[in-house]
Order: C-alpha cells, then structure tokens, then sequence
C-alpha cells in the first residue's frame, strides 16, 4: 500500500511517542502540515521565531530525556533556529531538527530561499559543525532508514541534535508503507556501557586509599539520572562533593557532603578543598573555563598535587583540561553503583568523618549569615538577593525553574539552595540569553502538573518576547520573572570594573535618561496577564498571585545591578586588565612554592 511520505511520517513519530513538535511554518513544510493536523497524538507548537522553537524543544527534552523534535523551513527558519539547535548540542540535549528544503530538482538554479553559496544542494552543512550527524534525503525511500537513525544517534552516548534536511518535494511523495516495516521491528532504546571491572576496582582504590578526596559533579549526574548512586558512594566514605554549574541538584544543595559551586562563581570553601585534594574524581564534566577559574593552578584545581580520575559517556571529554591517571567511558548510573560494590569490598565498614561534615555545615551557615543582610534589605529596586529569598520562600519544593543568563544562573548557582534533582534548568555551554523564556514553554509541557518559573533578565527577555504569543495560543501557565536592571548586566560589571565605564551595556534614551520598556505592558498587549512590581514588600504578593493564577503571568521587577561575588578567577579580568601574575594563561609567579591567584572577589555583602 502507498501513502504520502508526510503522513508516514506523522505516524511514525507517533509511535515513537512523540507528543510535540515545535516549529514555524513555510512553504516547505507546507506539506507536513497539512498531516500533522490530522493527527490525533501529536500537537504542533507553533511559535513567532525559529529560536524559540528549537529552545522551547530544548526545554521539553531536559524533562523527558527523549528526543524532541523541531520542524522549519529552509534558509532563514533553519538559520533562525541554530542558536536554540547549537545550545542543545553544547548542553548535550537530544533533539531531531526536520528542515525543508527547496525541491531535489531544482537545486543549483537558485529557487527562492536556496542556500548553496559554494555547493548545490547543501543547506544541510550549515548545522555539520555542531550536531551529531546532518542528513540529506535524496529519495524518500531513504526516510524510514534515517528517522530510526536520527533519534538513536541523538538520544544514545552523549545525546545532541541531529538534522534531517527534507527537499520539500519528497514530503509530497507517495511510497510503500513496506519501506517503514523495518521501523516496526527495530528497538527504541540503546544500551549505555557500565565500567570494565577491572577499571572499577582501580578507581575504588583510589578513592579507599586517598587521603583528601573529591568527587567533582557535572551535568551528566542528572542526565544520567545518577543522583542517588552519587550520593550513596559520597556517604559511604564521606567524601565530599563539588559540582559545575551544570551539576546544580546532582545532590540537593544542603546535602551535608556538598560544597556547592567551583570556579568563577563558586565558594572559598570549595576551592579550598578541591585545591588540596589529592584525588579528585570528575563525574560527567568537561572541566570547563568557568568552572574552572580558567584553568589557573593552584584556584580551583591543581594538577601538581591532585590525581584526576575522569568518567564520562564523551571519549573526546577525557583529559580534555587536565592529565588523568584513570579515564573511563561509561554511563554514569551504572558506573557508580560498580564503584559503590567494589568500595564495599575494599572498605566494608565505610567512613565517618564528622569534623569534614561540621566545617562544611559551618562555613555554609556563615556565608548564609554574612549574606542575610542583602537578602533582607528592602531597598527599590530591589536586590537580586531579595529577590532569590522571596522566590525560595514562595516556590513549591517541586517548582521547575529555568534560568537565563547574569544573575538569575550565576547568583541563583551560587546562592539558591536546589534541593530537588532536576529542578533547576541553567544553559551553560553556549549560555544564550534569552534561553529562559523560551524553553520554559518545553518544560511546561513536558510537566504540566509542576509549577514551572524562568528567572531573566530585562535583555535577556528582550531578545525575543514573542514567547508570550506562544504561552497564550496553548494554554501554557509559565511564570516570567523579568530581574530588570536596564542593562545587560554582567557585561556591564565587566566593564565598570576593567574600563571604568558602561558604554554600550545600558539602556537609556538620547539624553541619557534610563530606559526599559515596560514588560507588563507589552505582556498585556499578547493578552497575558502582568504585574510590575513597585515596592520590594510588593514582590512577594506578586509573586504569590502569579504562581497560583491559572495562566500565564509575568513580573516586571526593577532590580539594581550588582555585582555576583566571584572568589575565582576568570581570564578575560586579566585580558582586560594586565597582570603581572599571569601570562597567556597561566599564573606564572610562585611565592613559597604555590601560585598567587589574582583577586577577583566582589563582595556579598
């Protein structure tokens, strides 16, 4: 029997239980739509703008941990949608991007929208740098094939998008339903690699015989789904936890093993351990600049007295930063349950180090006093502490919430206690403003009985506010809290504190007057419901009345620019300002033969 390729499509999406698909229309994919809106599983999510498409599926995938999928048209809606497609890829989210493309025979002739600059028919290079693997469909016969394909290869290993380009011709084409019966039999799920035992045994050496040990948590703890078995082998021997910014819930943050944040952002306390540790194993991460302190021995991480043991599904994020003694490619769940037996073997009583577990808890509970003055302060506009306190006090324990770029990722992954595994979202590899607003809309969708919140900021939210067309056309209750300081903020900080100016970081009219636009306003006019904030004892009743609204609600709340503390180190401070303690890189003097970090430290206070 013969059917349109498009709805052949739309069914096998179907069974694979694919409940969204996000996109914009086109004349492209003019044809799926039209099989789309017979189906009866599958809702089409259409939005203003390709970004918020493929971030809104961004989101919905960071809840399931299932492939979502976006559809778009050639040329601008393929090029539109490669910032949201480029942070899933850095953030290792899986998704399945369907492109159209013009029609197979006419490639070369330039046809309306066509890119082929340097080579007919090769709009698909355009995502080649970036996601796993890109397609071409140039039969419809091959469809069957590369669909099964796509979502293997995106969702097994280190997930990330996968591009499937469409010339739009083929969608119109009729072939057997035979060419899809190989996607009936083929399974859905591939099997992720646990530790070779040997390995295992090796790695639970170290961590039994170290004398100070780490274990230093990243973004593929909660990808994997491993918090509990993380947290099993951190009790058992009592070694504490550092973690990313991508790692943020791997254990609850008042875990009493966890240390909270490393690098630019992270604490004197963390840094103080990792630092002095003499193993340290990283757990899913990549050992990045941020997290890091740029690499400068001696802040964060010291390769000269610390032995590096690295687990992760990425063979290419093995040794990426520093030297390992041990690198094992696993999946983290398996991986830490093997570590956990074979500690068990080697060390069947465990370890108890309640002195560790008191300083942790002190310095903790000091950081919380020495900051609890901000946090209380009711000073308009408000501080961002405040504004964290108030939000902490007001969220239900399982609240999502997706943060953006500046002080609602930086300060809330330092200062917010996330004591639920998955309850915080934060986009880190490629850290894209305006990331929050729109993959709230996803996770929404893929927990629609949670209450669901973005902290933002006013440039952040600028970026594309037609979000909110898409949270009223579905019936999407999110919750925006614009953090709106009139400025892009963090760059701003930057500046002031290197150049001792903001020029081209705030917002201001022709004569210098501030300027912002008024987001409850313009929230009005998409016919969502909105509230500016006009005092800092207003924000918690705000707040209070758009979590429990049935719709969606967003909150303009005037905030003054402050500076994140920062007891890392972040190059681009020594870029910007030359410093005789570090060159191209590296810290080059030693004073009784340790480094001398420069202070970046801002106060919390």
């Amino acid at each position: 029997m013969k059917k349109l390729l498009s709805y052949q499509i739309v069914d096998y999406l179907e069974r694979r239980d694919v409940k969204y698909v996000f996109g914009l229309c086109g004349h492209t994919v003019i044809a799926m739509l039209d099989a789309l809106k017979d189906s009866k599983k599958l809702k089409f999510i259409s939005v203003r703008h390709e970004q918020i498409a493929s971030t809104a599926a961004d989101g919905y995938a960071r809840i399931t941990k299932k492939a979502s999928v976006v559809m778009c048209h050639l040329g601008p809606g393929l090029s539109n949608a490669t910032t949201g497609v480029l942070n899933a890829a850095l953030d290792s989210i899986p998704m399945v991007v369907i492109a159209g493309d013009v029609p197979s025979y006419y490639y070369g002739k330039h046809p309306h929208q066509e890119v082929n600059m340097h080579c007919d028919g090769s709009q698909y290079d355009i995502y080649k740098p970036f996601v796993k693997r890109a397609w071409r469909v140039d039969t419809p016969e091959m469809m069957p094939e590369i669909l099964d394909k796509a979502f293997r290869l995106a969702e097994s290993g280190r997930p990330g998008p996968v591009l499937i380009s469409v010339p739009m011709d083929m969608f119109s084409r009729e072939i057997d339903t035979e060419y899809f019966a190989r996607t009936y039999r083929d399974s859905r799920v591939t099997v992720r690699p646990a530790l070779d035992p040997d390995v295992a045994r090796q790695i639970a050496r170290e961590l039994v015989d170290a004398k100070q040990p780490v274990l230093h948590a990243g973004g593929g703890i909660l990808s994997s789904g491993a918090s509990q078995e993380l947290a099993a082998l951190a009790e058992f021997l009592d070694i504490p936890i550092s973690r990313t910014l991508m790692g943020q819930g791997c254990v609850p943050d008042t875990h009493p093993l966890m240390l909270g944040q490393t690098g630019f952002w992270g604490f004197e306390l963390t840094h103080k351990m990792t630092t002095e540790a003499d193993v340290i194993l990283a757990l899913g991460t990549r050992l990045a600049e941020a997290d890091s302190s740029s690499w400068y021995e001696g802040v964060t991480f010291d390769s000269e007295r610390t032995r590096f043991l690295q687990i992760d599904i990425d063979p290419s994020e093995i040794g990426r930063n520093y030297p390992v003694e041990i690198g094992a490619i696993a999946d983290l769940k398996p991986a830490l349950k093997q570590l956990l037996a074979e500690v068990k073997l080697l060390c069947p009583e465990g370890r108890s180090n309640p002195e560790l577990r008191a300083t942790i808890a002190r310095e903790k509970a000091r950081f919380k006093e020495e900051n609890q003055p901000i946090c209380d302060d009711s000073r308009f506009p408000m501080t961002p502490q405040r504004i964290l306190r108030d939000v902490k006090k007001l969220l239900p324990g399982d609240a999502i919430i997706v943060t953006d770029v500046g002080w609602n990722k930086n300060g809330m992954a330092q200062q917010y206690d996330i004591e639920l595994p998955g309850s915080i979202h934060h986009c880190s590899g490629l850290a894209t403003m305006g990331f929050g607003s729109a993959a709230l809309l996803g996770v929404k969708l893929a927990a629609p009985d949670r209450k669901v919140i973005t902290l933002i900021g006013d440039g952040g939210f600028g970026t594309n506010p037609s979000v909110l067309a898409a949270a009223k056309e579905y019936g999407i209750n999110v919750v925006w809290v614009v953090m709106n300081n009139a400025a892009f903020g963090t760059i701003a900080g930057l500046e002031a504190a290197n150049y001792n100016t903001r020029f081209g970081t705030v917002f201001h009219t022709p004569d210098g007057e501030r300027y912002t636009p008024e987001w409850s306003v313009i929230a009005q006019g998409y016919g969502i419901k909105s509230r500016k904030v006009t005092s800092a004892d207003d924000f918690s009743a705000a707040l209070k009345e758009a979590l429990e609204a049935d719709e969606p609600y967003l909150l303009d709340v005037p905030m003054e620019n402050i500076v994140v503390p920062t007891p890392g180190c972040w190059n681009i401070n020594d870029i910007y300002s030359p410093n005789e303690l570090v060159a191209n890189g590296r810290l080059v003097k030693k004073e009784n033969g340790r480094y001398v970090s420069p202070s970046h430290a801002k106060s919390h206070k």
